[in-house]
C-alpha cells in the first residue's frame, strides 16, 4: 500500500561528517529516531546523508544536529544542490594526505619489520625504530578510529571503528610489552601500522570508487550555463544565470546553453534537449513552446521569456529527485542495517573465543593467539555489506536520470521490479493528448473548395475538434474565408454562412435533422467503431464531406505494451471515455483489458481492486490522475503531465515516450540483481574469511591469515562491491 502524507511533519537533509561505515551510520539513525518528535529518520553511509521527518513543535534542526554530534560525528544542514564532485574531493584530499603521511611511516616500519627478518638483516635498536615508526600512526593517523570506538562506547554499542582501534591496539600494546619486559622476543609494531595504512589505503579507494556512483548529479549540475544574453532597458547584457530573473527576456544565439526555463516569444528553432529527456533527436520549437535551462539552441537566434530560475527549473527539479532518490534507502538496505548493527558484538565475541582457544584450550603463545584475533577483527568489518545496496541505487537512479527516467527513491526501485499489472490512462498516456484529422472523404469534385470551407467555419469555434480540423485544412493549403453568422450548436456541431449560402459542420444526428439524406451509414458507424468521432460538412442541399477527428495512438504506444507482455507484465487501459471508444484504442494498442467510462474519483478503486492479485503501476499525466498515481504500488507520471501528476508519482518519465515503462521496471530488476549480488558476496566473504582468520585451518595446512592480508582483504571487498555496482551503468536497458 501506498504510504499516507503525514500532516505537520517538516522535512530536512542533514549532511553528515565522520562516517566509516555503515555500522556510523546505524548509530546515528538509532540516536536520532529515539527523539520523540523524529517521525522518521534515514542515514544513508554511501551518500553521507540524513533525511528526517520531524514535528517542529517538539524538536528543531540544531537538536537534530547536537544528537548526530553527541555521537561523535559532525552535521550541518544540506545546502541545496552542492555539487557532491565537490565534497569527494575534498574527502578525497583529506584522505590521500593521511595515506601518504601514514604509508611515509609504514613502509620503513614493514621493510625493516619484515622483509629484513625474512633475508636475515638485524639492525641495531631494531624494536625501537619499529616503537618511532608504528606510534604516529597509531595515535595521529589512528585517532579518528579510536573517536569512532569511544563514541560507539558511550552509546553501547560498537562499529568498525571498534574493531580497527581494538585489533590495532592489542598488536601495539602488546609489542611495546615485549619490548619493555621481554626484550627480543619478537614485536608486531609493523603490523599496527600496515593495518592502519591498509584501511586508509581501502578508504581511499573506496571514496574514490564511490564518486564514481555519484557523478550523474555532477553532470547534471555543470549542465547549466553559467551566464546569460539578458535584454533589459533595450539593451543587451551579459548576466551570470543566478542574476536573471522571472520575466526577463533572453537572447539565445545558435549553438549556445539555455540558462533558465521559459516560453519562446519569438522565431523558431530546434533544440537539444537530450539533457533534460535523454531524446537525442532535437525537438522542433515555435513561438509560444517551452524551453528549459541546460538545453542548447542547435539553429538560428532566438529570444524567450524567463518562467522559471535558479532552484524552480526543470534541471534544478531533476537534479533534487535525484538527490532525495540516492538518499532513500531501499526496503531491503534493513536487512544490511541489522546485520551491521549485531555483526560488529558478534565479531568481538568471536575474537575473544579464537584468543581463548588458541591461548588456553590449544596451548599456542600469546603472540598467537593475539595475532589470530586481530586477523578476526580486522577481515570482519561490514563495511561491503553497507555498500551493497546505497552503491547500486546510486548508480541505478544515475543511470535512469541518464536516459530521461527519474526514479525518486530507493524504495520505488526495489518495488518496480514485482510490479504485474500496468494501468495505462488513455488521453496523453496511450494517446497523443490532442485529437487530429485521421480520415477524409469527399462527396464533391471540388475538394479544395471543401477544405476551404472547412477552414474558415472552424477557425471561429474553440473546440479541440474543430482545432484538429483547422490544422489539417492548414497543413494541407486551405483559404480561409469570410464568415458571417456562425453559431455554435451545442451537442451537434456548428453553422456559418459564407457569401450566400449556409453551411454545417456536425454530426450525422444535426444532417438528419436539416433533413439531408445520409447514405454512408455504415461508413460512419466503421469509423465510430474506431473510437473516431465522424463530422460532416453539409450544406442545405448536400453533403461536401465526411471528416474523421481521433486521439491517435502514441507511435511508441504498441511496442511498449508488446515489450511488457514479453516480461509477463498484464496491461490495462483505463479511461473516462465510452467502451466503443476504449476498446478501439486497446485493440489498437494491443491491450486486453479495458477499464472504460471510469470517473476520476472512481479511478483509484480500480486498482485497490486489481491490487488484491498483485503489484499495480498506474501511469498517468493529468491533475485527475493524481489519486490513481498515490494509490498505485507505482505511480508513473509523463514528463509532459502536470505538476501535480509528477509530484505524486514514483518515476517521471521526462521523454513522455510509454517506452519508458518497461525500461523503468527493466532498470528496477537489474539494480536489484546487482544489490543481491553484492549483498551475497559480502556475507560469503565474511563467512569465508572469519573462520579462515581465526585458524581454522591452521591444524590440518598450517594456513594462518595474517592481519596484514586481512586487512588488505577487508579494503579489497568494499571496493569489489563499489566496483559491481558501477557495472550497472554499463547495462542496457
Amino acid at each position: 500500500m501506498r504510504k499516507k502524507i503525514i500532516k505537520k511533519m517538516k522535512k530536512t537533509e542533514l549532511d553528515i561528517q565522520g562516517m566509516h561505515c555503515a555500522s556510523c551510520a546505524t548509530l546515528i539513525q538509532r540516536g536520532l529516531s529515539k527523539n520523540m518528535g523524529v517521525k522518521l529518520a534515514n542515514v544513508n553511509y554511501a551518500t553521507a546523508k540524513a533525511t528526517i521527518e520531524f514535528d517542529e513543535k517538539k524538536v528543531q534542526e540544531k537538536e537534530l544536529i547536537d544528537i548526530v554530534k553527541e555521537r561523535g560525528y559532525s552535521a550541518n544542514v544540506h545546502e541545496e544542490q552542492i555539487d557532491p564532485s565537490e565534497i569527494h574531493r575534498k574527502e578525497m584530499l583529506r584522505l590521500r594526505k593521511k595515506v601518504i603521511i601514514s604509508a611515509a611511516f609504514a613502509i620503513p616500519a614493514f621493510i625493516i619489520g619484515m622483509v629484513f627478518m625474512w633475508v636475515g638483516i638485524h639492525i641495531p635498536y631494531n624494536d625501537i625504530i619499529l616503537l618511532i615508526l608504528a606510534t604516529p600512526i597509531q595515535f595521529y593517523i589512528g585517532l579518528e578510529f579510536y573517536k569512532g570506538a569511544w563514541s560507539a562506547l558511550k552509546n553501547k554499542t560498537a562499529n568498525m571503528d571498534t574493531l580497527i582501534a581494538l585489533g590495532t591496539s592489542a598488536a601495539y600494546f602488546y609489542s611495546l610489552y615485549l619490548l619493555i619486559f621481554a626484550s627480543g622476543a619478537g614485536q608486531y609494531f609493523e603490523t599496527s601500522a600496515i593495518l592502519i595504512t591498509l584501511v586508509l589505503l581501502g578508504k581511499f579507494l573506496e571514496a574514490y570508487a564511490k564518486g564514481k556512483t555519484s557523478e550523474a548529479i555532477s553532470k547534471l549540475m555543470h549542465l547549466s550555463p553559467k551566464t546569460a544574453r539578458v535584454l533589459r532597458g533595450g539593451k543587451k547584457i551579459i548576466l551570470s544565470a543566478d542574476d536573471v530573473i522571472k520575466g526577463d527576456v533572453i537572447i539565445v544565439k545558435p549553438g549556445e546553453k539555455i540558462a533558465v526555463d521559459g516560453t519562446i516569444i519569438e522565431v523558431n528553432s530546434s533544440i537539444d534537449e537530450s539533457a533534460i529527456t535523454g531524446e537525442s533527436i532535437p525537438a522542433e520549437k515555435k513561438k509560444g513552446d517551452k524551453v528549459f535551462a541546460a538545453t542548447i539552441n542547435k539553429h538560428g537566434s532566438f529570444r524567450f521569456k524567463t518562467e522559471k530560475v535558479g532552484k524552480d527549473t526543470t534541471l534544478s527539479h531533476i537534479i533534487k529527485l535525484v538527490e532525495e532518490a540516492q538518499g532513500k534507502k531501499a526496503p531491503i538496505q534493513r536487512f544490511a542495517d541489522n546485520i551491521s548493527a549485531y555483526f560488529v558484538p558478534v565479531v568481538i565475541g568471536i575474537a575473544i573465543i579464537t584468543f581463548i582457544v588458541w591461548k588456553f584450550i590449544v596451548g599456542m603463545d600469546t603472540s598467537f593467539a593475539i595475532i589470530t584475533a586481530v586477523s578476526v577483527l580486522v577481515i570482519a568489518c561490514p563495511c561491503a555489506l553497507g555498500l551493497a545496496t546505497p552503491t547500486a541505487i546510486m548508480v541505478g537512479t544515475g543511470k535512469g536520470a541518464k536516459n530521461g527516467i527519474l526514479i525518486k527513491g530507493g524504495d520505488s526501485l526495489e518495488t518496480a521490479h514485482k510490479v504485474k499489472y500496468v494501468i495505462f490512462d488513455k488521453t496523453g498516456t496511450i494517446t497523443k493528448g490532442t485529437p487530429e484529422v485521421t480520415d477524409i472523404n469527399y462527396e464533391t469534385k471540388d475538394s479544395k473548395e471543401a477544405l476551404d470551407l472547412l477552414l474558415s467555419i472552424e477557425s471561429a469555434s474553440e473546440h479541440p475538434l474543430a482545432q484538429a480540423v483547422v490544422k489539417y485544412s492548414k497543413d494541407n493549403k486551405a483559404k480561409i474565408k469570410k464568415v458571417t453568422d456562425f453559431k455554435a450548436l451545442p451537442g451537434f456541431g456548428v453553422e456559418a454562412k459564407i457569401g450566400k449560402e449556409t453551411y454545417f459542420v456536425g454530426n450525422r444526428i444535426l444532417a438528419e435533422k436539416k433533413g439531408i439524406k445520409i447514405t454512408k451509414h455504415k461508413e460512419i458507424e466503421s469509423l465510430e467503431n474506431q473510437g473516431k468521432t465522424a463530422m460532416l460538412l453539409f450544406s442545405k442541399k448536400k453533403i461536401l464531406c465526411m471528416i474523421a477527428v481521433a486521439d491517435t495512438l502514441r507511435d511508441d504506444s504498441k511496442k511498449a505494451i508488446t515489450n511488457l507482455n514479453k516480461m509477463n507484465i498484464e496491461t490495462y487501459l483505463l479511461t473516462g471515455d465510452n467502451e466503443r471508444t476504449a476498446k478501439a484504442i486497446a485493440k489498437q494498442a494491443s491491450i486486453t483489458n479495458v477499464f472504460a467510462q471510469v470517473l476520476p474519483q472512481d479511478k483509484a478503486n480500480h486498482i485497490k481492486i486489481l491490487q488484491k492479485k498483485g503489484l499495480v503501476a498506474m501511469i498517468g499525466d493529468g491533475i485527475n490522475d493524481a489519486p490513481a498515481l498515490a494509490q498505485a504500488d507505482i505511480g508513473i507520471a509523463m514528463g509532459s503531465g502536470t505538476d501535480v501528476a509528477m509530484e505524486t508519482s514514483d518515476i517521471v518519465l521526462m521523454k513522455n515516450s510509454s517506452l519508458d515503462v518497461p525500461k523503468a521496471l527493466k532498470l528496477s530488476k537489474n539494480t536489484m540483481s546487482k544489490i543481491r549480488q553484492n549483498m551475497f558476496w559480502a556475507l560469503f566473504y565474511n563467512v569465508l574469511g572469519i573462520p579462515i582468520a581465526a585458524g581454522i585451518l591452521y591444524p590440518s595446512t598450517g594456513l594462518l591469515l595474517s592481519p596484514i592480508i586481512a586487512g588488505g582483504a577487508m579494503a579489497l571487498s568494499s571496493v569489489s562491491v563499489i566496483t559491481n555496482s558501477i557495472f550497472l551503468k554499463y547495462k542496457k536497458i
